[in-house]
């Protein structure tokens, strides 16, 4: 199974980095700012957000590890997007060898006070859907602010 779920995150690594070339287009003004009608404010932030979802059910549910959160005004470049998700892929990488053959495993933390379970499949689904959710609201930002958006599918 882990080799499934390599593949499928090999999948997702290859639609943003298409949407992270796109990106590359934006101007640096375009890139950071904030319009309320969007959940995030602004693409860079809807990037780091992204990013800071992995390693909250992925590095700190998922491995029990303490993670350093970026604030969205620490990340002010796509090429620092791109460092930011370098990172992202180690640590999805040691949760697949982690629980390499474990993905069922039932997994118990606290969230607010409440108990919680999820499956490592769960979590690894939870993170990469919720990444395609937002990469929707980055193109659709992306077409208010005057730009053609491009496919990022990842069958294109």
């Amino acid at each position: 199974m882990k080799e499934l779920l390599v593949a499928q995150y090999d999948m997702v690594t290859d639609s943003r980095d298409a949407l992270l070339e796109y990106c590359d287009q934006l101007t640096a003004g375009d890139f950071i700012i904030a319009n309320s009608s969007f959940g995030r404010g602004s693409i860079r932030n809807l990037l780091v957000h992204i990013g800071t979802t992995y390693q909250y059910w992925i590095g700190q549910h998922g491995l029990s590890r303490t993670m350093s959160f970026p604030a969205y005004g620490q990340i002010t470049s796509v090429k620092q997007c791109r460092q930011f998700f370098d990172s992202i892929d180690i640590l999805i990488s040691e949760f697949l060898e982690q629980f390499n053959n474990a993905y069922f495993h039932t997994l118990s933390f606290s969230i607010n006070n409440n108990g919680v379970t999820a499956t490592p499949l769960k979590l690894f689904t939870h993170v990469i859907t919720h990444e395609f959710h937002h990469k929707g609201q980055i193109l659709s930002l992306s077409r208010h602010l005057g730009y053609v958006p491009i496919d990022t599918d990842i069958v294109r």
